[in-house]
């Protein structure tokens, strides 16, 4: 999963997140013993997230800094890829000359296609201090 900002008409890298479980852990805190307690305790600064809600599941991931200097090149961007549920494959709307003229294609969570996430990971790679 990639966290993406756009600046300026360039879209950068804020941070890779892989996900490592979604089993309960000591992190995780107590099971709640009836409806009225959090679901997860320990994980109350991620409650706007979801992780202290009811049927909420705590997510722990692997994920790199946070950062707002890995841009993604313009070439790039003409090539990256998105598939939906249906199988239907879709790219970033509104690229223009390597730039993106409007983030309305890129707000949401989508799914890469294995090709574009290998490319954004070289991105991500190479800039690894």
């Amino acid at each position: 999963m990639y966290a993406l900002h756009v600046n300026r008409r360039e879209v950068f890298v804020v941070s890779r997140l892989r996900v490592i479980d979604m089993d309960r852990r000591d992190c995780c805190g107590a099971a709640p013993a009836t409806w009225e307690n959090p679901a997860y305790p320990g994980h109350g600064d991620w409650s706007m997230l979801g992780a202290g809600g009811c049927g909420a599941m705590a997510v722990h991931v692997d994920a790199t800094p946070v950062r707002f200097d890995v841009a993604i090149p313009g070439e790039l961007l003409t090539r990256l890829t998105w598939r939906n549920r249906r199988g239907q494959t879709r790219g970033l709307k509104h690229v223009v000359e390597g730039r993106l003229e409007s983030s309305v294609s890129l707000q949401g969570f989508y799914r890469l296609t294995p090709e574009a996430a290998c490319e954004l990971a070289e991105v991500v790679g190479s800039s690894v201090p």
